[in-house]
Formats: C-alpha cells, structure tokens, sequence
C-alpha cells in the first residue's frame, strides 16, 4: 500500500513537471507583445509589493471602518501612504495578470480568458472603493472625524439598499477571480501547485471601502508575491535587455510626466 501510494504522488508529480514543461515550451514563442515583457515583468514585481507595503503600513490600526477614519484623523501621512500604495499596487496588476492569463491561455485558453476577465473586472472594483476610500480622508479634513463617521455610516447602509448599481454586482469576480485564475494557472501549467494555491489565496482579501489590514490579509497577499515575484524575475531575466532607444524614450516620457504634474494647470 505505501508502494501504491508513492507510485501515485510520484505520477503526480511527473504529470505536474510535465504540464509545465508543455507550457514552458508553448510560451516560448509568445512572449507579451503587449504590454510587452518590461512592463508585464515590472508589473509582477512592483504590483504585489505596493499591495503588501500598504498593507504592512496600515497593520497597527484595527481593520474596522471607524478605527480607519480614527487612524487617518491622528496619523494622516501614514495613512495616506498606506492606502496610496495599495491603490497604486492594484492598478499596476493589470499587466501581470494580463501577462499570466496569456501564459495560461498557450495551453488552456479557457481558463486563461475567464480568469483574467475576471480578476481584471475585481481591480476595476477595488478602484472604485480606492477612490470612496480617498474622498473619505479629504473630507474628514474638512467636515470633521465625527461627521464622517455618521456619513460613511450612513453610506453603507444607503449601498446595502441599492437594488442594482454596476460595481456592486462585480464584487464576486473580485473575489472568485482568483480562484479560477490559480486554477488554470495549475491546470495549464504556467505555475505549480504551490504557486497556484497561494495564488488563490487572493480571494481571502477583504472588499470595501475604508477596509483596513485583517489577519488574512497578510495570508492573501502573501501569496501573491509568491505567486507573481518569481515570475516577474524570471520574465525580466530571460530576454534581451532594453535598447538604448527605448531606455531615451522612457526617460523623456516621465520627465515630461513630472513636469505637467508639478507645474501643469491644477482646478
């Protein structure tokens, strides 16, 4: 019986190495035309790390809606950089996970185009919350913690009411995305199964506006490093290095960026 057993871990592990062997060498020819392997590489790498940044900054606070107004009202800059990374973090997935959808799809396109629709629909959700989160602090500002406190209160008991609105029927992709995208990340075999279970681990992270860090939390994001890092490293690595060109250009362009931002028209 113990014979048995480890013949069948042993082809499971054998049909395991060889999915990602098939995908390893399906791949090899797609490399992400777009957004191209710099960006995808860079989104990898610096998307999970903003998220867990925001999420460590903004640990010490209890992760309840009122005790995030009360942190923000007592320790502004903080919070601020807390919640800023996050946000940043979430909208420089994009490209990694259009990146990982596409890896999945050269062997499973299936699983590669509904897991990254999906998860891609719950970052569009989270922005949305981001931007709730951001007029909460400005206004706390100026109208005061106490005030603030009774509108939000009063926000959310307004949204539990909203028969329909477009982002509140998208909180299930922001949670089950994941799920279906570390499945077919395992399936396809464009990430093992460890990979692919601490992918899913996504789905354990709270959805809301003004949700501060919960235990899980460190759990979810977490396993996106260990889901996406490596694979950011590995992308970067493997290819030729920026031409000169093309290193100009993107120096020229955030220049520029930095100068409209700093002395463009503000209203």
């Amino acid at each position: 019986m113990t014979t048995d057993l480890r013949g069948r871990i042993t082809g499971w592990r054998q049909a395991g190495a060889d999915r990602r062997a098939a995908n390893s060498a399906a791949d090899l020819d797609r490399r992400p035309a777009f957004p191209g392997r710099w960006i995808s590489g860079i989104s990898l790498i610096a998307g999970p790390t903003l998220i867990l940044a925001g999420t460590l900054l903004r640990s010490e606070f209890y992760y309840f809606v009122p005790y995030q107004l009360r942190a923000y009202s007592q320790h502004p800059t903080l919070i601020t950089a807390a919640y800023t990374c996050f946000a940043l973090g979430f909208v420089l997935l994009w490209p990694a996970v259009m990146t990982l959808a596409q890896r999945i799809s050269v062997t499973n396109p299936l699983w590669g185009m509904w897991g990254g629709c999906l998860v891609m629909i719950g970052l569009f959700t989270r922005t949305f919350q981001f931007g709730i989160d951001h007029m909460s602090f400005h206004l706390t500002d100026v109208l005061g913690l106490s005030t603030m406190l009774e509108g939000v209160t009063g926000y959310y008991d307004a949204w539990r009411e909203t028969l329909w609105h477009p982002f509140k029927t998208m909180s299930g992709p922001a949670f089950f995305g994941w799920i279906v995208l570390a499945i077919g990340a395992y399936r396809s075999g464009a990430l093992g199964l460890g990979r692919s279970v601490a992918l899913g681990l996504m789905s354990a992270l709270a959805l809301g506006p003004l949700k501060g860090t919960e235990p899980q939390s460190f759990i979810a994001v977490g396993g996106l490093c260990l889901a996406f890092i490596p694979l950011g490293v590995s992308l970067l690595r493997n290819g030729p290095a920026p031409t000169r060109r093309a290193v100009i250009w993107t120096v020229v362009l955030i220049a520029v960026h930095v100068l409209m931002t700093g002395f463009g028209p503000r209203g």
